[in-house]
């Protein structure tokens, strides 16, 4: 391996650890050298990559940006018309219930934006507007935002729902901030319970009982 390839592979070791401790943490919560513990390389090794624990978080906000982005095409690409249940029934299901080391960035670093400078902010809400234009600009598919402002409101709902899920002990009511979430964004009959059944009622129902 050559020594660009070792020096990218480590920063992309450093920004890894940085993601999960930001998410962990929060940008107080954790500082250098707990980044670079975190990482398994030393502090200098950290300052060789990024100018400050700042520059880190900003990455981390843009990887975790560029995942939300890739999964989104990914659906897209694979799931025809039912690209945007699937999003949806991802975000709340899975995506939710994972570790919050592993969480999505739209739901664990947002808050930490907000309390972040104007550089990180105006990174995020760029971001953040190219997740809504991908999502409005998708294939057709059920339930679907129509255009920006729709994508916009669809995804506050999807992590402002998470949050909410998050933040409770009671699984009971975790659930029900999620199933709510998801009969909002998923109205009628396309709409599922937790876990990816159909709904009673519902044309996929009917059709699987008969």
């Amino acid at each position: 391996m050559s020594r660009s390839e070792q020096k990218l592979q480590t920063r992309q070791r450093i920004l890894e650890a940085a993601g999960r401790g930001f998410r962990k943490g929060g940008f107080g919560g954790i500082g250098v050298d707990g980044l670079a513990k975190e990482a398994g390389v030393t502090s200098g090794a950290f300052y060789v990559h990024f100018d400050s624990k700042a520059a880190a978080f900003q990455a981390v906000v843009s990887q975790g940006m560029a995942d939300l982005k890739q999964g989104i095409r990914e659906l897209q690409a694979t799931q025809g018309r039912d690209w945007w249940p699937a999003f949806v029934r991802f975000y709340l299901g899975p995506r939710r219930r994972c570790g919050l080391a592993e969480s999505c960035a739209l739901q664990s670093l947002a808050p930490e934006v907000a309390r972040s400078d104007a550089a990180a902010r105006a990174a995020f809400e760029a971001d953040l507007l190219e997740v809504a234009t991908l999502v409005a600009a998708g294939p057709p598919s059920d339930h679907a935002p129509a255009d920006v402002d729709a994508a916009l409101a669809a995804l506050a709902t999807l992590a402002g729902a998470v949050t909410l899920a998050r933040s409770v002990d009671d699984p009971a009511l975790a659930e029900r901030f999620a199933g709510a979430a998801e009969q909002v964004l998923l109205p009628g009959p396309v709409a599922t319970r937790r876990g990816g059944a159909p709904a009673k009622g519902s044309a996929a129902a009917k059709k699987k009982r008969a």
